[in-house]
């Protein structure tokens, strides 16, 4: 299989779409939960939280892969950015395109809705992405930057 179309998610996607996301999640360790993973995604796109694009094959139902894009802003350039939070290729149909493909409607999309940037960051096993993303340009910010992250238990209190 070599055709597949990229288009932009609705909410009638969730039940293509929820599979692929578990497996995304198992990628960063996480136990399967495919009900976390639906009502997630239901969440996001019935609120307008984010902005999916699913891969599929042309002519035949599933899902091939998706970008989940979540909208942010720069203060320094006062302008909209998005972030790339999440990109997933089924494992049958990686190499076939499928990644860049859906890299690039996210470029389109950002480019669309007027946004400065847009920014990802991945875990540094994952080579195989690097390569993707610095094929499409993407640059690596600040080899020095520290990236702080504030674990929060849903337990605790406001």
């Amino acid at each position: 299989m070599s055709r597949f179309s990229v288009r932009r998610a609705t909410e009638t996607d969730v039940t293509l779409l929820a599979p692929l996301f578990d497996l995304y999640r198992q990628f960063y360790d996480k136990p399967p939960d495919p009900a976390t993973a639906e009502s997630f995604l239901r969440a996001r796109l019935a609120r307008g939280e984010s902005v999916i694009f699913l891969a599929e094959p042309q002519g035949e139902p599933g899902a091939l892969g998706f970008v989940q894009l979540y909208p942010s802003f720069s203060s320094v350039v006062a302008r909209p950015i998005w972030v790339l939070n999440d990109l997933f290729v089924s494992p049958d149909a990686r190499g076939l395109g499928v990644g860049r493909a859906l890299m690039e409607e996210a470029r389109r999309h950002a480019i669309r809705t007027g946004a400065a940037r847009l920014t990802l960051e991945t875990v540094a096993q994952n080579t195989r992405a690097w390569s993707l993303y610095e094929s499409l340009g993407y640059v690596l910010a600040d080899e020095s930057a520290r990236f702080y992250a504030l674990e929060l238990d849903e337990r605790d209190e406001p």
